[in-house]
């Protein structure tokens, strides 16, 4: 019987990389955003509410963050039939807007990124960005 199991995880320096690109990536498009990166427990390793973003869209940020973490596929990937029943069942912490994306490197899950502020298009394009700088 196994009790023990080796695992990954990410780094502080992955975390500041992840939130450093997605930083450059809103600037560049020119929307400031909410972004939060958690890791596969749904620990906050880094947020940032940008100069300018909405400040409810870190509560988004987070649910997309956890929901990418927990479930390992994109936030979109909730199905439509089921986003209200489930966001209230778990006072909102799941959520099917875009923006939230699982970091995943080597077929391992090390956590999600969440980012809310934007168009659903540029909260996906932002975490993009920041998986991108890791590789993932």
């Amino acid at each position: 019987m196994k009790f023990v199991e080796e695992t990954k995880l990410l780094t502080h320096r992955g975390t500041m990389a992840i939130l450093n690109a997605a930083v450059a990536r809103a600037e560049a498009l020119g929307q400031p955003q909410c972004i939060v990166v958690v890791d596969r427990s749904g620990e906050v390793l880094a947020e940032i509410r940008m100069t300018g973003a909405k400040f409810l869209s870190r509560k988004s940020a987070l649910a997309k963050a956890l929901t990418a973490a927990s479930t390992g596929v994109e936030t979109t990937s909730i199905p439509e039939a089921v986003r209200t029943y489930i966001g209230l069942a778990t006072d909102g912490s799941v959520t099917g807007l875009p923006g939230g994306l699982p970091i995943v490197l080597d077929g391992v899950l090390l956590g999600g990124i969440g980012v809310g502020s934007g168009s659903g298009d540029q909260d996906i394009d932002v975490a993009s960005a920041g998986l991108a700088a890791i590789g993932a």
